[in-house]
């Protein structure tokens, strides 16, 4: 083993000393020599070198042994600064005092180095990539002979050691700089919200001087009468708590039934439930009448194509209700706004029935009940919806008052009401009508009554102003009572109408059979007087169109059309029946319908026939029922009729009865109110100018008979 020693040290190569400070430098960073320890029976080398000196370690610092120095200490890292407040105060701006800060910056700053950029193609840049590249060189020369000396003695002995090292990076491409500093900076600004300043200005409290002398006896009296107050109190609360006892008792016997449907009625009362059952209530009924809503929606009559001066009515919804069943209808009105919603009243005309009357408010959406139903002491007999205020409606009593309704309130009394002091009529009020609001911008209606008066009724603030237009008079000479005071007999109007297109122009029927044309401007006297009917005149109706036209229908079974500035009547048809009412229809000027007490309803087309109704047709379900009025429907090809037992049937127009007049191939069909006119002028002058008529019949048979 000695011998094999001394063949190694013979032929090992001596190590540099760079190499052995290396090893020693590192040993020494562990705190120990162990290694030269064991090597040689534990002598140090003669060319060791002081590593005390050589780390540069101070004659003052302590000295640890190996067990100190493998101590493992622990620390634990966070990203709390220890260094920075916490009880940071500063001004709040919004809410103006002093807040502490809740979040403060961790961050710690060890190091920072501003740098700067140079331009690539530059003297400096190419001047620092050569310093670059000749550091980098000099490392990597100075690694490899650190690290391969002995595998480059030993393995190195048969080459050559006079050929030159290549050292990497000398004469290879010029390494890619790289960005060394991957800082970003991002910043943005913040509005800042302004200060705003409120002002008020506030009245100064009333200041009252009061002064009293106090004495033993008022206070005496003073602290009896908070006595009796607490008292009061106890005895109020002391009631509370005995009710509410007894109220848990009652409800503990109460069984669930009885308790759901109290819930129940408490839903009902309030307002969403209203609208929310309102809408259920139509559901079903869409679903109940299902059929009745697709003839009202799509049906048209095919028979109508084989029959040309014919037409026909189909029933549609028939609108009852048990508080009426004993009354009849005295009037109909559609919602100026609305299309599905009209208003009926009902009343007697009897004068010896006489009892309580209602009004009730139907929707088409809803067939099945009322969508309001407004009670009245005495029969209502007229009513009529305002043009552009669609939730008041006026209403004529048999009691000879009128009054003015809020339909969309939930109060059922009037909002104003005539009385004997505000010069309500003393007859019953046959029909009111809406007109034109005043200079003053006040509402106003209008009503007739068989008083003989004609009255213009003023909503003015809260109360009900009135004004009497005209007096209705008859033709016969006063009569002297034996005291020889002269008495004037009087008129008893039933019915009226105001022009369309000249408002201040209408004309009033009277029970005597006559009609009065009437001015607003003119009150003492009539513009002119038709000897009309017989029997008492039920309905004067202006055309929708043709501002001189006028239709009546009275007792004596006949309807009439008039012209104003003709004495005689243009058109008369016997009904044979009395006749209730006549209306115009909306969408033609030759167009309109009656009814008669024998339940018949009757619709003329002026254009189509001049001398037959195109439809004369039963509607009431049971006999000995009477048709009291009609109306058309503004949109929809529909119209009401009611009857003396509470019932209000809708009838749908067939085509015939609403067709438009025929044109010409590559005509167009003309539309306004300019064409109505024009077409009943030309049916009047037939009848107006006799030498025309005489030369037309047989033209006129020809385009009847084609």
């Amino acid at each position: 083993m000695k011998a094999r020693a001394g063949a190694d040290k013979k032929n090992a190569q001596p190590v540099p000393v760079g190499v052995n400070l290396q090893r020693r430098l590192s040993q020494a960073h562990r705190g120990s020599l162990t290694g030269y320890d064991d090597q040689e029976g534990g002598n140090m080398p003669a060319n060791f070198i002081d590593d005390s000196n050589m780390l540069g370690r101070s004659e003052d610092q302590l000295k640890l042994t190996d067990a100190e120095l493998n101590e493992e200490h622990t620390r634990i890292l966070t990203a709390r600064n220890p260094q920075a407040a916490e009880n940071i105060i500063r001004y709040s701006y919004k809410d103006r005092i002093y807040k502490p800060i809740p979040h403060v910056d961790q961050l710690a700053v060890h190091y920072q180095m501003d740098s700067n950029l140079i331009n690539k193609d530059s003297d400096d840049a190419k001047r620092q990539v050569t310093v670059d590249t000749a550091t980098e060189g000099v490392e990597v020369a100075t690694a490899s002979v650190g690290t391969d000396a002995e595998t480059a003695t030993k393995e190195g002995e048969d080459e050559d050691e006079d050929k030159p090292k290549k050292t990497a990076g000398a004469g290879g491409k010029g390494k890619k700089l790289t960005n060394q500093f991957n800082f970003s900076e991002r910043a943005s600004q913040t509005y800042n919200n302004p200060c705003r300043n409120r002002e008020t200005f506030v009245e100064q409290t009333p200041r009252a001087v009061f002064t009293d002398n106090v004495s033993q006896w008022s206070i005496f009296d003073a602290y009896n009468e908070d006595f009796e107050q607490q008292q009061k109190l106890k005895e109020k609360e002391s009631k509370k708590h005995t009710l509410k006892k007894d109220d848990d008792r009652k409800k503990k016997f109460v069984p669930s039934d009885q308790q759901a449907g109290d819930e129940f009625a408490k839903f009902v009362r309030s307002k969403t439930a209203n609208i929310s059952l309102k809408i259920l209530e139509r559901m079903i009924n869409l679903n109940t009448f299902d059929d009745i809503a697709q003839d009202f929606k799509y049906w048209e009559d095919a028979a109508d194509e084989y029959r040309e001066q014919q037409g026909s009515l189909l029933p549609l919804w028939v609108f009852q209700y048990d508080m009426v069943k004993k009354l009849s209808c005295t009037n109909l009105a559609w919602n100026t706004q609305y299309p599905d919603l009209f208003a009926a009243s009902f009343g007697s005309y009897d004068f010896l029935k006489q009892s309580r009357g209602m009004f009730l408010i139907y929707s088409l959406k809803n067939p099945s009940f009322p969508e309001n139903m407004f009670p009245t002491d005495s029969g209502v007999m007229s009513l009529d919806f305002h043009p552009k205020h669609p939730n008041l409606l006026c209403c004529g009593f048999y009691d000879g008052s009128v009054a003015v309704y809020n339909i969309a309130d939930e109060n059922k009394r009037p909002k104003y009401q005539s009385t004997a002091r505000s010069g309500k009529h003393t007859d019953p009020v046959w029909q009111v009508r809406w007109q034109k609001d005043d200079l003053d911008s006040n509402l106003n209606f209008y009503s007739v009554s068989s008083d003989g008066r004609v009255v213009c009724w003023t909503l003015v603030k809260s109360d009900l102003m009135y004004t009497d237009i005209v007096q209705l008079k008859l033709d016969k000479p006063t009569t002297e009572t034996d005291e020889g005071v002269p008495l004037t007999t009087l008129g008893c109007g039933t019915c009226f109408d105001f022009n369309k297109q000249q408002d201040y122009l209408f004309i009033v029927g009277t029970e005597e059979g006559k009609i009065h044309k009437c001015s607003k401007s003119y009150n003492n006297q009539f513009l002119d007087t038709f000897d009309a009917h017989h029997m008492a005149v039920y309905a004067v109706r202006w055309n929708t169109y043709h501002p001189k036209i006028f239709a009546s229908c009275s007792a004596d079974w006949t309807v009439k059309i008039w012209d104003i500035n003709y004495k005689d009547p243009l058109f008369v048809y016997d009904l044979g029946s009395a006749v209730g009412d006549v209306n115009w229809a909306p969408y033609s000027s030759t167009v309109f319908a009656a009814c008669t007490a024998d339940g018949k309803v009757f619709v003329f087309d002026l254009n189509v026939n001049k001398y037959e109704p195109l439809t004369e047709q039963i509607v009431v379900q049971k006999k000995r029922t009477k048709l009291t009025h009609i109306t058309f429907n503004h949109q929809f090809p529909i119209l009401l009729a009611g009857d003396d037992r509470g019932n209000i049937t809708t009838l749908k127009l067939s085509p015939n009865l609403r067709k438009k007049p025929k044109v010409k191939k590559g005509q167009e069909v003309p539309e306004g109110p300019e064409a109505e006119n024009a077409k009943l002028d030309k049916i009047l002058a037939l009848i107006r100018d006799p030498d025309a008529a005489k030369n037309k019949p047989t033209t006129q048979a020809a385009t009847t008979t084609s």
